[in-house]
């Protein structure tokens, strides 16, 4: 599908699909007006025969309308004009793009572009449809034997920009988008892959096939005889329990900086499948601890953003990868392990391995003298408790960081939610016989306790912390990864560059 961006006339425009909206209240979109008034009426005459309504999730196909220059006429209602907001257009175009995916048409022009949301400009408008008409006709089957999936004719998907004056900022939003886009693939992809095939060895040379793909971008993945001469306890004994040996996968970004300006580090959890190790988890849902590594490729895909647009910044990406599994050589509940950092670790739960993994990588990052690290980590089932499936948590050791990510967020509307600190927390993972354990005394604030846990390990740098165990994916029937934080990430290097 080719998405392009034009300041059209409806009327004189030929294509086989218009996309317009119309409101409750009968409310007609401008785009719609127009229709309106060239076809007589047509549309209003669809509110008095109650064949419309305007709400959300209502759409209309219709064929050969008269006096219009197009094969079809698809209809989309918005809900209240008042209160229509950022929610409400991504569910209007998500819902428009997948009624035409199953059409026949192959062009199609969206005036759903035009509406106005509140706070939002035009070039905003282009970048969120690009993206959810990405999301919109996804799909994961390429283990399916004979995929039931329908040829999409659509060949030609033009966005219209109805103040030619904005035709520049919409262009350029669009390359963004398609650009997002593409790094939310691959996030979704390597999310999706089973773990039989996505394995630390598997995520490891998916790096470098993106280091193969730009020139900017630089690969290095450090074995498990490399981690030991570095002292990753903590890496390693979630590793020790796996026939697959453990990754750290290091992708360097390398745009045209100005000469001494220090890297942005982004570390990303992948564990390639979480059983709980000897705490092992309930059989039901298991399968969807593949998505334990959706950090890790959240982070290669922001990267591939990255790359793709050139953006003049150093961005490193730290993954490190493993499985956890319970094995005769698996690490126990009790044990105790020193990091790289020379902190001891008492693992009082093998199914907090996210963090034992991360501070690890966190010291690692160091070496990079960073101007901000952001970890990304599917790591507390207690922040989906806390937050649910629409933001992500957030923790941070610095204000202005947090504010960053935070702008970062609302402008991608790939939101987070901010959770505190505080010293106070600190008592929960003080430990009798090492410095800390890894999970929190009691059932109080455990998504906390673990953000209290990393920022042990991030003392030296700006950091901020994004638990996405609520987020990563989507359960269910339409079960599939979300690709997020990728939208919230580059548009946070985007506004770092600025």
């Amino acid at each position: 599908m080719r998405c392009t961006v034009k300041h059209t006339e409806i009327i004189k425009q030929k294509n086989d699909c218009f996309i317009v909206g119309i409101f409750t209240d009968k409310q007609l979109s401008e785009a719609a007006q127009i229709i309106d008034a060239h076809t007589k009426g047509y549309i209003r005459r669809l509110f008095q025969s109650n064949d419309l309504t305007g709400e959300i999730g209502e759409a209309l196909l219709l064929h050969d309308v008269a006096n219009l220059p197009s094969k079809r006429l698809l209809i989309v209602g918005c809900g209240a004009q008042a209160e229509f907001n950022e929610t409400a257009f991504r569910k209007v175009i998500h819902k428009a793009i997948s009624v035409l995916k199953t059409t026949g048409a192959k062009e199609a022009c969206c005036y759903l572009t035009d509406l106005k949301v509140k706070d939002r400009a035009v070039d905003w408008n282009i970048r969120q449809a690009v993206q959810v008409s990405y999301e919109a006709t996804y799909e994961f089957n390429q283990f399916k034997s004979k995929p039931k999936t329908r040829v999409m004719s659509l060949g030609q998907l033009t966005w219209n920009v109805a103040n030619k004056a904005n035709l520049s900022a919409a262009q350029r939003a669009l390359q963004e988008g398609l650009a997002i886009a593409e790094g939310v693939i691959l996030a979704k992809d390597l999310g999706n892959m089973p773990a039989n095939r996505c394995t630390p060895s598997f995520l490891a040379k998916q790096a470098q096939t993106l280091g193969k793909e730009y020139k900017t971008v630089a690969v290095d993945v450090l074995e498990e005889s490399n981690m030991r001469q570095l002292g990753m306890g903590a890496l390693l004994a979630v590793a020790q329990g796996s026939e697959e040996p453990a990754k750290l996968i290091i992708v360097h970004y390398r745009g045209k900086v100005k000469k001494g300006k220090s890297p942005v580090v982004l570390v990303g959890k992948g564990v390639t499948f979480d059983s709980g190790g000897i705490s092992l988890k309930p059989s039901a849902g298991m399968d969807e601890m593949k998505y334990d590594m959706c950090g890790a490729a959240s982070i290669l895909g922001a990267i591939k953003v990255a790359a793709e647009l050139a953006l003049p910044i150093e961005v490193v990406g730290i993954l490190p990868a493993t499985e956890n599994m319970p094995d005769g050589k698996a690490v126990k509940p009790g044990d105790i392990v020193t990091t790289m950092s020379g902190q001891t670790v008492e693992i009082l739960n093998t199914d907090a391995e996210g963090r034992l993994i991360l501070c690890d990588a966190l010291t690692y990052a160091e070496r990079f003298k960073p101007a901000a690290v952001i970890d990304v980590a599917t790591l507390t089932g207690a922040v989906i408790v806390a937050l649910g499936s629409v933001a992500s948590g957030m923790m941070s050791n610095n204000e202005i960081l947090a504010q960053a990510v935070q702008q970062a967020a609302q402008e991608s509307w790939d939101r987070v939610w901010s959770l505190p600190l505080w010293d106070d927390y600190q008592e929960l993972i003080n430990g009798p016989f090492a410095d800390m354990v890894n999970v929190g005394q009691g059932n109080e604030a455990k998504c906390i306790a673990a953000g209290c846990f990393l920022a042990r390990f991030a003392e030296k740098y700006p950091w901020v912390h994004l638990d996405i165990a609520g987020t990563a994916w989507k359960s269910g029937k339409e079960k599939t990864a979300s690709g997020r934080p990728v939208p919230l990430l580059v548009q946070f290097l985007i506004n770092f560059c600025s």
